[in-house]
């Protein structure tokens, strides 16, 4: 499918098939085409190239009230003159179903979102994470063929933005609905996706599991967008069975393809991916994986801390440590950070 605006493509013949019930995420930075991509789905834009399918049904230039999908905005987009009863029935009147049928598909639908006691309060009687629920509750009462949410949780704060995530987990769960939701905040993605598509420029660079993305990114643009890595850049000398051993300014790395269909030649040149929380500080050091160097700046986290791991080259890398034990009074020591082949991931640079 093909989208553009004018001059602009925002979509570039994307290719991408959704499973049924599965939850879905969009991810990417800002005007990367993700949520064209949903509004596409929704019916409100129409593709300039390509098709729309839901099953088998060619939707490509169905209206949108006729494709049956719910959809949840950014804003809510509740009636304020309507309680929370009426603005969740509003669909039902509109599609003309009978008054005893509205009245129990709307009980059911409050009461899998935990909003039942609030039925007769207005949306401005309402919290944040209350208002969520009764948008996500006016979408599902129609039973909806596919949710389609639009950064859903950006007006919330951080402590219920985790527990709505949670929330909406559940409800597309007991629904057993197809859901595409649309976000930029990574760490709600892989928490909550089945599976995910990362867009850049109106392209899709990489769709997996959000453990697929995270550990395998299959380019640099990936890896950098999800999560923090250090980017260490290096040439291929000999592989390794399914590894290959890549030499850089920091030494031998022990590696694995981000791409699978990428088997890097000897003497190519490729830039290595490695997460901060993969290395381990150890007092030994090895032949491979392993750098020798002191930890520079450091933030104490409790559970967790941020050093800035300065090599015997002079070059900085992030390391992250879990129940830290490197305290002040270790700082000054020359350590080893040591990292497992399979969470040195070789990228094409």
């Amino acid at each position: 499918m093909t989208k553009q605006f004018g001059p602009v493509v925002a979509l570039r013949a994307l290719d991408l098939m959704i499973q049924p019930g599965e939850l879905f995420f969009l991810l990417g930075p800002s005007g990367c085409g993700k949520t064209t991509l949903l509004r596409c789905l929704a019916g409100f834009y129409v593709p300039d190239d390509g098709r729309i399918l839901f099953g088998g049904e060619d939707v490509t230039r169905l209206e949108p009230h006729k494709r049956n999908a719910g959809m949840v905005f950014q804003s809510y987009a509740l009636w304020p003159h309507l309680s929370v009863a009426e603005n969740v029935a509003f669909g039902l009147r509109e599609r003309k179903v009978g008054a005893g049928e509205v009245e129990r598909r709307v009980a059911e639908t409050l009461a899998s979102v935990q909003m039942t006691e609030f039925a007769t309060r207005r949306p401005n009687e309402l919290s944040g994470g209350q208002q969520q629920r009764v948008a996500l509750a006016r979408a599902l009462v129609v039973r909806p063929r596919c949710l389609l949410l639009d950064e859903p949780l950006s007006n919330l704060d951080a402590k219920l933005r985790v527990e709505m995530r949670g929330e909406i987990r559940r409800i597309c769960r007991d629904h057993h609905l197809t859901t595409v939701y649309v976000t930029h905040d990574q760490k709600e993605a892989l928490a909550v996706a089945d599976r995910m598509a990362i867009l850049d420029g109106g392209r899709i660079l990489q769709v997996g599991t959000p453990r697929e993305v995270y550990k395998r990114p299959r380019s640099r643009v990936v890896a950098d967008f999800i999560g923090e890595t250090d980017f260490i850049p290096g040439r291929v000398t000999a592989p390794a069975g399914e590894r290959f051993i890549v030499e850089t300014g920091l030494g031998e790395f022990e590696g694995v393809p981000g791409d699978p269909d990428h088997r890097p030649a000897a003497g190519e040149s490729v830039t290595v991916s490695i997460r901060p929380e993969c290395w381990e500080l150890k007092p030994q050091a090895a032949p491979r994986n392993s750098v020798r160097g002191r930890i520079g700046e450091s933030t104490y986290l409790g559970d967790v801390a941020h050093y800035a791991f300065v090599t015997e080259g002079g070059v900085t890398l992030r390391i992250h440590e879990r129940n830290p034990r490197h305290t002040e009074g270790t700082a000054r020591e020359t350590l080893n950070a040591a990292v497992a082949p399979d969470d040195v991931v070789i990228l094409r640079p």
